[in-house]
């Protein structure tokens, strides 16, 4: 169904852009912030994107000036595909991973250049502190006190699954172009979700080819795109993506980089909302109806809903861990879960 394409895509809108001054600026912008957004040559002035604005092969030979001399992770696609990283027809992964160092990395990549069967490369989430030497300190964003965790995704031609994540996102294009498609966190039910657990990198993805949508199978896809976001981003622009919001990212040049940086707003104590999905489908997704909606009225009454009358009839210094978390009272609660998970 490639000619549905145009017309999901023409429903789709562009997503909010604005200007920003400075650091001050950027920082009222984020905080807070549960819509996306885009900041037009935010690092517009990174020697990185400057060397991309030459050539892909300047972006590489300036990356190679930093890298350690450890090897890398790699995903090798599909030759002759689109650069569609996903599953197999057996639901395995259509494309396979190894461990090169970046130099034959960038080799194989200048050696096809100009091949069009050429396999995909994508080496994705790469650690800049870890895998570089005096990278980051070159070309990064002053996001003040946050602790961000910066990566750098580097390859050829992809497209990556709508997926979310959990902590804020800002990622900046270094090099090459990309696109990205926004929905908001409530349309996953429009995106026809795969397995949880055996995913292409860590969380759930859409199921659904943008490129070649079949509404037949997927029929409340035209649904999500009717609340999509879209925006097609040059080398030095920049974009917000808040957390659980869902982003299909399509890497559009012969050679592109990505910057981002991820920090989270609440206590990483806390810990991930994932892991209690994971145990409540291992606990309680399987029981008989009525002992569901009974454990849903709880986790209503505890999770959802707690306040007063919670709590309200407990004394302050009797409450435990329904009173406000802290890390201390976490990790209790992080200690009997591992207690009874290895019974």
């Amino acid at each position: 169904m490639a000619k549905a394409e145009p017309r999901l895509r023409c429903a789709a809108g562009p997503l909010r852009e604005i200007e920003i001054g400075g650091a001050e600026e950027l920082d009222a912008a984020l905080r807070g912030a549960t819509e996306p957004f885009v900041v037009r040559g935010l690092v517009a002035d990174w020697p990185l994107v400057e060397a991309g604005r030459h050539s892909g092969k300047a972006a590489r030979d300036y990356l190679l000036r930093f890298r350690r001399d450890v090897p890398f992770t790699v995903s090798v696609g599909e030759p002759s595909g689109d650069g569609r990283l996903f599953y197999d027809h057996t639901m395995g992964m259509n494309f396979r991973t190894a461990r090169a160092k970046l130099e034959d990395v960038f080799a194989r990549i200048d050696a096809e250049a100009d091949n069009p069967e050429a396999s995909p490369l994508y080496l994705a989430s790469i650690d800049m502190h870890q895998f570089f030497a005096g990278l980051h300190e070159a070309n990064q964003v002053d996001l003040g006190e946050r602790s961000v965790l910066a990566s750098i995704w580097m390859g050829t031609r992809t497209r990556i699954a709508a997926h979310n994540d959990f902590p804020q996102n800002l990622a900046c294009v270094a090099a090459g172009r990309r696109r990205f498609t926004l929905f908001p966190p409530d349309q996953f039910r429009n995106l026809y979700l795969g397995p949880i657990d055996n995913t292409p990198a860590g969380r759930a993805i859409s199921m659904v080819d943008f490129h070649h949508p079949d509404l037949d199978q997927h029929p409340r896809f035209a649904e999500a795109m009717r609340h999509a976001l879209v925006a097609e981003l040059e080398a030095g622009d920049a974009i917000h993506i808040p957390p659980m919001w869902w982003h299909h990212v399509e890497g559009l040049a012969p050679f592109n980089v990505l910057v981002n940086y991820w920090w989270r707003e609440t206590p990483r104590w806390m810990g991930q909302p994932q892991e209690a999905l994971n145990h409540a489908i291992m606990t309680i997704r399987d029981l008989p109806a009525h002992e569901k909606q009974h454990w849903r009225d709880v986790f209503d009454y505890y999770v959802f809903n707690n306040g007063d009358q919670t709590v309200g009839h407990i004394p302050e210094e009797g409450r435990s861990v329904l009173a406000p978390l802290t890390p201390e009272s976490a990790g209790r609660i992080r200690a009997f879960l591992l207690r009874q998970l290895s019974r």
